[in-house]
């Protein structure tokens, strides 16, 4: 697994130093080619982490990127190899796990729990930009379909990006089944809320205490059988000429509703 852009290997250097370790983390390497000042910090970061660094030349970088989709391939002069890279995320969580923790009653201490399943939304650039204000907004766990969706979230590099290193932090869960996924949620205590053009005003919803709202396709909406799980459908309010947002967009707006 290569990484490119700052944002990205700033972070998978984050999460290596969060670890409990008194080794370097295995299969890591950094290549530079311009210690830049940008570039120089995050160096200095990786040695402090144990990560080995390794000056090169743009050629090598060229090189370890050509694999890559065209928009990844622009380095600037920093490159991060990881082997097994899949293996080495940790805040990929175990959904049954995960539920069972999160039943019943908030804590005192938390007067909210905000949970964002994603169903069928298969565009990379979308899924890093909602995991991305899942982050900014506090959310609790992102839920993804194995299946029919952009659930690759180790190896995917455009959601690494787009999420600018988010999606290295906020907990995800992939799952077989979404609806099966939502009567656990509503199971242990929360409230659906699905998201469509002709759904109650957001502004007007008095969100409950542990919510989940599911973002579906641009295309087709939430799935039937799924949105018959959702307790109620919200819209948000807009004015503008063409009939929607983009899904990710429309993420962001609920959520701040949600976080409020």
């Amino acid at each position: 697994m290569v990484v490119t852009g700052f944002h990205s290997i700033e972070e998978k250097i984050r999460a290596s130093k969060g670890k409990d370790k008194t080794s370097a983390p295995a299969g890591l390497k950094l290549y530079y080619s311009k210690p830049g000042p940008r570039v120089k910090k995050i160096l200095a970061s990786a040695k402090e982490a144990g990560i080995p660094v390794i000056q090169s030349d743009d050629k090598k970088l060229d090189t370890l990127v050509a694999g890559l989709d065209e928009p990844l391939r622009d380095h600037r002069g920093l490159v991060m190899e990881i082997e097994g890279g899949e293996k080495q995320t940790a805040n990929i969580v175990d959904f049954d796990s995960w539920i069972k923790t999160h039943s019943g009653d908030l804590p005192e201490n938390k007067n909210r729990l905000i949970v964002v399943i994603l169903d069928s939304v298969t565009d990379p650039h979308n899924v890093g930009a909602i995991i991305r204000c899942c982050d900014q907004f506090g959310a609790a766990l992102v839920v993804l379909p194995e299946h029919n969706s952009a659930s690759d979230i180790a190896g995917n590099e455009v959601i690494g990006r787009t999420s600018a290193g988010a999606s290295a932090w906020v907990p995800v869960a992939i799952v077989n089944n979404l609806v099966r996924t939502a009567e656990q949620f509503k199971n242990a205590g929360f409230w659906i809320y699905g998201a469509d053009a002709g759904g109650e005003n957001c502004r007007k919803i008095e969100f409950a205490p542990k919510s989940v709202i599911i973002m579906g396709s641009e295309g087709t909406g939430i799935a039937q059988l799924l949105e018959k799980q959702c307790d109620t459908i919200v819209s948000i309010p807009t004015c503008g000429k063409i009939d929607s947002l983009n899904v990710s967009v429309a993420a962001g707006v609920l959520l701040y509703e949600l976080s409020k």
